[in-house]
């Protein structure tokens, strides 16, 4: 066995901090009585997604539920909550989706990131992104640059991780697939 990354998301213990990968991906911070509480959501991309998010958001003691929109589309949603107000303080820009200054990917955030919009085209990696904050994707491609992991825009819109070495990073950063996710849809070198 390979020894494990420092930046790895099983090299430490999760946090509401990681939440931040579902706001990388077409999550969004929703503040409450101004700022004094906040909530996180995903639309899910696919059905299979809403068991291993919502373990994800248990691992870090937050509860989430499942629910549709009048539209019929399925997400996560976190109930408004004090301890996720400075995560989407950071998120937000008055009530538009913002790239924190600064901000750096770990293990644990690439994680929940893949698990809320991951998914292989080819032999590719794809990490979706939030069509409706396109200002995100740009500070979005240069985070995961910083750790390590050159990628292009695509117009899906997302990120895409190709080549055997940068595909080992990523799946040596987001670790092994969690219960319930198909081997077939997690990162792999």
């Amino acid at each position: 066995m390979g020894q494990l990354s420092f930046f790895s998301a099983e090299a430490r213990t999760p946090g509401v901090a990681d939440l931040a990968g579902l706001l990388c991906g077409p999550g969004q911070a929703l503040s409450f009585a101004r700022g004094t509480a906040a909530r996180i959501s995903v639309r899910l991309r696919d059905d299979w997604r809403a068991v291993p998010l919502r373990s994800a958001c248990a691992e870090r003691g937050v509860t989430s539920e499942v629910f549709s929109s009048d539209e019929g589309e399925r997400h996560v949603r976190t109930p408004f909550r004090t301890d996720l107000t400075g995560l989407a303080a950071r998120w937000l820009d008055g009530t538009a989706k913002t790239v924190p200054p600064c901000f750096e990917l770990d293990g644990a955030m690439l994680r929940v990131w893949a698990l809320a919009s991951g998914h292989w085209v080819e032999s590719a990696y794809l990490l979706g992104l939030d069509p409706d904050a396109p200002a995100t994707h740009e500070p979005l491609r240069n985070a995961l640059l910083r750790s390590g992991l050159p990628c292009t825009l695509v117009n899906a819109p997302a990120l895409r991780v190709t080549g055997r070495r940068r595909l080992a990073r990523l799946a040596e950063l987001v670790g092994s697939p969690p219960s319930g996710v198909a081997e077939r849809t997690w990162p792999a070198a």
